[in-house]
């Protein structure tokens, strides 16, 4: 039984490309942590990348909320990281999950410190393709870089030649 917490940003990245459901494809349980939850649907940013797509996916039970018990150790380490992404790593222990979805740098290191593997909105489309539940990756990535989503240049040729798309 494969299990996942998701961070913010790969679930709006993912909405961004029609492909948030890939993750209930990929992994058995997908679970939202609370604070990730309130982030994306009561954002009052003028584009809502995946608010609509996670109330209803959450409604329906194909994603599942995920309320941390371990209050204080989110207060003890917030501020040095984002509620959303220590409830991610907190709620994922919690859960004996062994994979956080979560794209912030600083966040992948806290997760691998909790042994942890952390994969990220641009390693769930590789995965996706291996798995054939996508048939490309790079137009994709095109629709994340032109909707503002930072990808470097050496990540985006590291992720099509992982996904076998350069020629």
């Amino acid at each position: 039984m494969s299990r996942v917490t998701v961070n913010s940003t790969p679930i709006i990245g993912l909405s961004i490309v029609g492909q948030l459901t890939l993750l209930s494809e990929l992994f058995d349980e997908v679970y939202v942590p609370e604070a990730v939850y309130q982030e994306i649907v009561h954002n009052h940013a003028p584009r809502h990348y995946g608010k609509e797509e996670l109330k209803r996916l959450v409604s329906e039970g194909v994603f599942r909320l995920y309320h941390v018990k371990n209050r204080s150790l989110v207060e003890s380490l917030y501020g040095k990281f984002h509620a959303g992404e220590l409830e991610v790593i907190i709620g994922a222990k919690e859960l004996g999950a062994q994979v956080v979805v979560i794209d912030e740098h600083a966040a992948r290191s806290l997760s691998k410190q909790f042994l942890l593997r952390p994969i990220g909105t641009i390693g769930v489309l590789i995965l996706g393709k291996k798995n054939r539940k996508i048939a490309e990756v790079k137009p994709l990535l095109d629709i994340l870089l032109e909707n503002g989503f930072y990808l470097s240049q050496r990540l985006y040729r590291e992720a099509l030649s992982l996904a076998e798309e350069i020629p």
